[in-house]
């Protein structure tokens, strides 16, 4: 899978762990930018959210101090699906039923362990399709309505 990572200042260390494994894994991982200096995080997550959505079947991560500022952004992007996650559960349910396609992780707010797992169960869980698609779709509706 085409996976595509950035981060600001905050991130770089997480994201350099998890594209690490993520490469172990066998996936291609494009980073987006954040080297380890100061970075404006809305344009590393507009560059990735726009990756993500001209890439159909591809994923992005974005790791920022909280993961808050990365995912409001990535959010503005059309086609944009991010979710903050922060624990294992949102972590696979964000996938399984709204079909999330960018996951933010807080490099101030979480462990590089559970980062880890994270970036792994994110890649790793299908959408579920069925009733969920519905409401995907709904959100679809709403990028155009607004």
């Amino acid at each position: 899978m085409k996976i595509y990572i950035g981060c600001d200042h905050a991130g770089y260390e997480m994201k350099a762990a998890v594209k690490e494994l993520l490469e172990s894994k066998g996936h291609i991982v494009q980073d987006m930018g954040g080297d380890g200096g100061r970075v404006d995080y809305p344009e590393i997550a507009k560059k990735l959210g726009k990756a993500v959505v001209s890439d159909d079947g591809s994923r992005g991560i974005l790791i920022c101090g909280t993961g808050i500022g990365m995912s409001i952004a990535a959010n503005k992007v059309k086609g944009v699906r991010a979710a903050l996650c922060a624990d294992h559960f949102s972590a696979k349910y964000t996938r399984l039923h709204n079909d999330a396609n960018v996951m933010c992780m807080g490099a101030r707010t979480l462990g590089v362990g559970v980062a880890l797992e994270l970036a792994e169960l994110f890649i790793d869980t299908p959408f579920e399709g069925g009733r969920h698609e519905t409401r995907v779709n709904m959100i679809r509706g709403m990028e155009e309505e607004f």
